[in-house]
């Protein structure tokens, strides 16, 4: 299961991940866990991808993309 097709990432992105909720986000700083997804930390931009059907093994979507 991956972003959706027509997500379109933002240039500045550098992390992808998914929550549990199916939730994608772009993130330009690495992301932190939280009990059912992930959150900027309030540091750098993040924004919403798309959605798939929930993730169960969502811990295991974080992805470096540069």
């Amino acid at each position: 299961m991956g972003v959706p097709a027509d997500a379109g990432l933002p240039p500045w992105a550098c992390w992808l991940a998914q929550d549990a909720d199916g939730a994608w986000w772009a993130f330009e700083v690495e992301p932190l866990p939280h009990h059912c997804g992930w959150y900027e930390n309030e540091i750098g931009r993040y924004q919403a991808m798309g959605k798939n059907d929930p993730n169960p093994n969502w811990q295991r979507t974080l992805r470096k993309l540069r």
